[in-house]
């Protein structure tokens, strides 16, 4: 069962990531209208809202995926809007794709060491590659199990631990417990509250919102690409406007 953060949701922390201004199109579909968030170095901030309120677009305009029309990304006080995707992973943003993406045919440990493709250090990587499954012993157990046969869950275990093994300060999951189970909700929540114990921020983009926000310190609610709402989340657990503006919007993501 998942259990609210320690650390008082409330408490500043300097931005590691912040999205500025940000306007962005689909032709002359806007998705996003002057959209801007920050996410506290050392936090876990959550981005909730709604099918195709403009969530995982976001997601996609930190990676590198999508250029915004307008707006600055600044990650670590750097400028990094429109950077390729490999050198905004190599500055230390690693990712956890909607539906998780893995190479099916393709070992566990295969699939972990493809989140290391940026890096040369092989002593380091082996060193991370045990790291990681002390976080995840279950993957241990599957090293050499094909990615496809695993469950739902145990494949969201190894994107997790595949973005891990790029040695990222900021990760970035998008819906991270889509089609899971009830107890696999809870246990990759819970996976990701120790991600972030082990000194990794977390920028979340999520549907379930009561559950995102027991381990979240901060979360931004979008509504047809517009920020309605924004808080630490212990307060915004109990805000009684957060069902309306959550569920509010159908606009292209």
């Amino acid at each position: 069962m998942t259990t609210a953060l320690s650390a008082p949701a409330s408490q500043p922390a300097e931005a590691l990531l912040s999205l500025e201004g940000i306007n962005t199109f689909y032709g002359p579909v806007q998705v996003h209208f002057d959209l801007s968030l920050q996410v506290g170095r050392g936090h876990i901030v959550c981005l909730l809202g709604g099918n195709a309120s403009g969530k995982s677009t976001t997601m996609k305009i930190i990676l590198g995926l999508v250029k915004p029309a307008s707006g600055i990304v600044r990650f670590a006080d750097e400028t990094i809007t429109g950077l390729p995707t490999p050198q905004i992973v190599r500055r230390g943003v690693g990712s956890v794709p909607e539906a998780r993406r893995l190479f099916g045919e393709m070992s566990v440990r295969e699939n972990l060491l493809m989140g290391a493709f940026t890096r040369k250090d092989q002593r380091a990587i082996a060193q991370d590659l045990d790291r990681v499954l002390g976080l995840f012993p279950k993957l241990a157990e599957r090293l050499t199990q094909r990615a496809g046969t695993l469950s739902g869950g145990e494949q969201q275990m190894v994107a997790m631990a595949r973005a891990l093994m790029s040695r990222p300060k900021l990760i970035c999951m998008d819906e991270p417990t889509m089609g899971l189970s009830p107890l696999w909700v809870d246990r990759v929540l819970d996976l990701i509250a120790a991600i972030n114990r082990e000194g990794v921020t977390v920028f979340m983009v999520e549907q379930n919102a009561s559950l995102a926000l027991e381990i979240a310190h901060h979360a931004y609610v979008l509504q047809t690409g517009r920020i309605v709402l924004e808080g630490p989340a212990e307060k915004l657990r109990t805000d009684p406007r957060i069902r309306d503006a959550y569920l509010g919007g159908q606009e292209s993501s």
